[in-house]
C-alpha cells in the first residue's frame, strides 16, 4: 500500500490513509495491467461500475463516434440530443410493463438519490423520509442523511432535518410510516453493509405499506442494478416494482452517469412550481448516454441465467472453506465475511500476490465483496476461484 502522501506529493487530495497505490496503466477486459507489467484480474469490477469488464468494444466504439460528434451543448433538459433519446430508450425497454416510464439523466447515482429525494417531497408534498439501517446511498448531504449513522456520518453533524432510519427488514417497523412520510429509500440488496438482499417478503410488505399510506417507494439500485445480481434489475427477484428507481455505477459502462426513474405523471412535478425543480449542467452528458445506450444494449444480449448459476457455485465453495464465517448475495454480488478485519485485510495481500484484486466493505470491515465482471469467461473465473481459495488457505485462523 502506498501512503497518503504519496497522493499528496502529486497534488491530489487523498480520502484514506491507506490507499491501495496501484498504478494502472491499461484495463482490458477483466485485467488491469500494473506500470510495472504486472495483469491483475479484478474481482471488484472497479465497485460494480465495470460490469461488461473494461473498454468493451461496443462501448468504446460508442464513445468515438459519439466524440466525432458533439460533447456537451447545453444543459440538461434544454436542447434535443440522440445520445440521451437512445439511452433513455434502451433503459425504459428494460422497464416495460411497469410505470417506470421517465428518465433523469444526472451525473452520479448520488445525485441520482438527491434527485429522487426531492422528487417524493415534491410529489408528496411531505417532508419525512426514511432510509435503512445498514444503507449506504451516497456522501452528499441528502445521500449521507438516508445513509446509516456511524462515525464517518457523524462527523458531518448535523445533516437534513426530518430524515430517520428504520431497522433492516423488521416487520415492526412498517409502522413508523405515516401520512406524514414521503418515501422510504432501501437498496434492494445492501452493498455496503455486506451484500445483504432485503427478503422478499419484507419488500412486498413495504410497498404495500407505502402504496397504503401514499409515500413512495425509492430503490436504490445503484450497486445492485443492472446485472449485477443475474436479473437486469434486482427488484424483479421480487416482484416487487418501485415508484422510483435509482442507478448508477454500472449504467455508464466505465463513463460516469447516473439516473432516476418514475413515471410520467411524478416526473412532471419537477418542471414547475418551481420550474428547474432539479437542474444539473452535467447530466445527460452525450459521452455518458452514449457509453450507457451502449452498456444497456450489450446487456440485454446476456444470458443472466448463467451469472445466476456461477453465483450459486461460488457461494458453495466459499461456504465450504473453513475460514469463511457467511456468505450472502447472489449473482456476480456476493458478500463473505471471516472472522475479522484483521483476517479481510491479511486475504486482500494474499489475493493481490495471486493476481486477484479484492475489497473489503467500509460498513463491514470483517467482510469483503466479490463482483467481477458479468462477461467473465468460465476458464477465467475458474482460475479466480482457484486462487482465491489458496488466498484463503493463507489466512490465519
Amino acid at each position: 500500500m502506498k501512503s497518503a502522501a504519496d497522493f499528496l506529493d502529486r497534488g491530489l487530495a487523498m480520502t484514506t490513509p491507506h490507499p491501495l497505490g496501484e498504478r494502472i496503466v491499461k484495463a482490458e477486459g477483466c485485467w488491469l495491467e500494473t506500470a510495472s507489467g504486472e495483469r491483475l484480474f479484478d474481482l471488484v469490477s472497479g465497485i460494480g461500475v465495470s460490469n461488461l469488464g473494461h473498454g468493451h468494444p461496443a462501448i468504446r466504439e460508442a464513445l468515438h463516434a459519439q466524440v466525432d460528434q458533439h460533447l456537451h451543448v447545453m444543459v440538461y433538459g434544454e436542447y434535443a440530443q440522440a445520445a440521451q433519446d437512445r439511452a433513455a430508450q434502451v433503459l425504459l425497454s428494460t422497464l416495460e410493463g411497469t410505470d417506470l416510464e421517465a428518465v433523469y439523466f444526472v451525473n452520479s447515482g448520488t445525485e441520482a438519490i438527491e434527485g429522487a429525494m426531492k422528487l417524493a417531497r415534491r410529489v408528496t408534498g411531505r417532508t419525512e423520509i426514511f432510509g435503512v439501517i445498514g444503507g449506504y446511498h451516497g456522501a452528499t448531504f441528502g445521500a449521507l442523511s438516508l445513509s446509516t449513522p456511524s462515525h464517518r456520518r457523524n462527523a458531518f453533524l448535523p445533516l437534513l432535518p426530518d430524515v430517520h432510519h428504520l431497522r433492516f427488514a423488521e416487520e415492526s417497523e412498517l409502522e413508523r410510516i405515516t401520512e406524514k412520510t414521503a418515501a422510504v429509500v432501501v437498496e434492494t440488496v445492501q452493498g455496503d453493509a455486506g451484500i445483504r438482499p432485503v427478503p422478499e417478503a419484507h419488500l412486498k410488505a413495504l410497498k404495500a405499506r407505502c402504496r397504503e399510506l401514499g409515500a413512495l417507494l425509492i430503490l436504490d439500485e445503484i450497486q445492485c442494478g443492472l446485472g449485477r445480481t443475474g436479473h437486469v434489475h434486482a427488484f424483479e427477484a421480487a416482484g416487487v416494482v418501485p415508484d422510483v428507481l435509482v442507478l448508477g455505477k454500472a449504467l455508464g459502462g466505465g463513463m460516469p452517469i447516473g439516473a432516476f426513474v418514475a413515471s410520467v405523471d411524478h416526473m412532471k412535478a419537477l418542471r414547475e412550481a418551481p420550474k428547474l425543480g432539479h437542474i444539473t449542467t452535467f447530466g445527460g452528458h452525450p459521452m455518458a448516454c452514449a457509453a450507457a445506450a451502449a452498456y444497456l444494449t450489450e446487456l440485454k444480449k446476456l444470458d443472466l441465467s448463467v451469472v445466476r448459476a456461477q453465483g450459486e457455485s461460488w457461494k458453495a465453495a466459499l461456504d465450504a472453506h473453513p475460514r469463511v464465517v457467511e456468505v450472502r448475495g447472489g449473482g456476480h454480488f456476493i458478500g463473505v465475511d471471516l472472522e475479522g478485519p484483521e483476517q479481510v485485510a491479511e486475504l486482500v495481500h494474499a489475493a493481490r500476490r495471486k493476481g486477484l484484486i479484492l475489497f473489503w466493505f467500509l460498513s463491514r470491515p470483517q467482510g469483503f465483496r466479490i463482483a467481477p465482471p458479468l462477461n467473465a469467461q468460465p476458464a477465467e473465473l475458474e482460475a479466480a476461484l482457484a486462487h482465491l481459495l489458496e488466498a484463503l488457505d493463507e489466512v490465519k485462523g
